[in-house]
């Protein structure tokens, strides 16, 4: 399921705080980023079109049907197979070439090695 930036601002409310009304998701969103009512009422509209989101009554109460894991591990695949040719090593190098990474994040990046090895 591909989820554009602005789906994934109103996923990223239910993630975090679990079953909305799309009122309460539209207070969070308007202190967060601004967005007007309707605005987003349009974006849960287009999750619930893609199956993202399960809207019920009363009150519009919108919960997540896919999980922020779910979502990261298919923006991931896209994007080695995009940009990648399909070779999650070369997204690691790139990574590591690109990024300046503390010593913890490299430690822990050893250990998740480790742990998947």
């Amino acid at each position: 399921m591909k989820l554009f930036d602005s789906e994934l601002k109103v996923m990223d409310v239910l993630w975090r705080l679990g079953d909305r009304t799309a009122k309460e998701i539209s207070v969070v969103l308007g202190e967060e980023t601004g967005w007007n009512v309707n605005t987003t009422y349009t974006v849960i509209k287009k999750c619930v079109a893609k199956g993202a989101i399960l809207r019920s009554e009363p009150n519009f109460l919108c919960h997540a049907l896919v999980t922020k894991e779910e979502v990261q591990a298919s923006e991931t695949e896209e994007l080695v197979g995009r940009l990648f040719d399909g070779s999650p090593d070369l997204l690691f190098a790139s990574l590591l070439s690109s990024q300046k990474l503390t010593r913890e994040q490299l430690s822990r990046l050893r250990q998740m090695i480790r742990d998947w090895e």
